[in-house]
């Protein structure tokens, strides 16, 4: 694969020279962050995109500047029922897609539950998208990418088949991060060996650290406290910890799901424009874990997730 990109690379310099007329995408969390310079980078490239979110109002204020064809639906991850209504409006508006960004998330939440009894982290990074983004597959062109934004975090923790929402462990919110986060990469993995017949491909991406709404649950002294130890964590002659910006931090998911080669990216992880390197060494910068795109795990956690919604795919 090319190195024209990297970590300090923006959502408009991976989109330059790129004429994205003709293309429909998805994105969710355009509301603030990432998830608004996603869209608004596709949109000024030409693409028609669509961004679900929970609180219109927010999005409307967050994207009244945005040019090209764009739009907004309503959307909360932590209710099936919105999921559904969302998928369902899609659906009978019957236009195709040929890019969905699962990219709205939460980090480091309190513990709780949502209305279909799940734990928050769980429901809206990996359940809600799940059945999404299962529910918009036909609509998926061939040739079609699904682009599931994760997280270094997922390093913190595998999924927990047996105990998801935490009705028998206690619990932890980084763990819930982590689970979830890990969840979003298997996710993309079996939907990529379920999708790829028909051209389709699906990555799991890691934007990079970036301050954003989702430190919404962290006070300033955790989010410094947090800096610091992932700052003293890396190893010994590695470059030091670099805060994206929100410019760069979109540039990954976008190079992910219109520039990079299919073949290279499917099924696998990705970070700074690039796939990464399975690392397990819990010291080293960078990397995924092997759990996270083990395939037969993955098998298990779509399974798993099809039962806890309801419904197959």
């Amino acid at each position: 694969m090319t190195d024209k990109f990297g970590p300090t690379s923006t959502a408009d310099e991976v989109l330059e020279g790129v004429d994205l007329s003709g293309k429909r995408v998805l994105v969710t969390g355009v509301s603030a962050g990432i998830g608004v310079e996603t869209a608004r980078a596709l949109a000024a490239h030409g693409a028609t995109v669509i961004g679900a979110v929970r609180d219109l109002s927010k999005a409307r204020a967050a994207t009244a500047d945005f040019t090209g064809d764009f739009e907004l639906v309503e959307l909360d991850l932590a209710s099936l029922a919105s999921v559904h209504a969302c998928a369902d409006r899609l659906n009978a508006d019957g236009r195709s897609f040929d890019l969905l960004i699962a990219n709205a998330g939460v980090m480091a939440a309190p513990e709780g539950r949502t209305p279909d009894g799940f734990e928050t982290h769980f429901a809206i990074n990996h359940v809600g998208h799940f059945v999404l983004v299962n529910r918009l597959a036909p609509l998926l062109q061939e040739g079609g990418r699904f682009v599931s934004v994760s997280s270094a975090g997922h390093r913190i923790a595998d999924v927990d088949l047996n105990d998801p929402n935490f009705e028998h462990t206690p619990y932890d919110r980084w763990v819930a991060y982590g689970r979830s986060k890990t969840a979003n990469v298997l996710f993309a993995v079996e939907f990529d060996r379920r999708h790829r017949n028909r051209g389709i491909r699906a990555t799991a991406v890691y934007p990079g650290g970036i301050r954003t709404e989702l430190h919404r649950h962290l006070s300033q002294a955790e989010l410094d406290e947090l800096v610091r130890s992932v700052a003293a964590a890396r190893p010994e002659g590695a470059p030091p910890l670099r805060i994206k910006s929100v410019p760069q931090g979109a540039a990954t998911s976008i190079w992910a799901g219109t520039v990079a080669e299919a073949d290279a990216i499917g099924g696998r992880y990705c970070e700074d424009c690039h796939v990464a390197d399975v690392v397990e060494d819990a010291g080293t910068h960078g990397g995924v874990r092997s759990y996270a795109i083990d395939p037969e795990r993955a098998k298990l956690l779509w399974a798993m997730s099809e039962k806890l919604a309801g419904e197959q795919f």
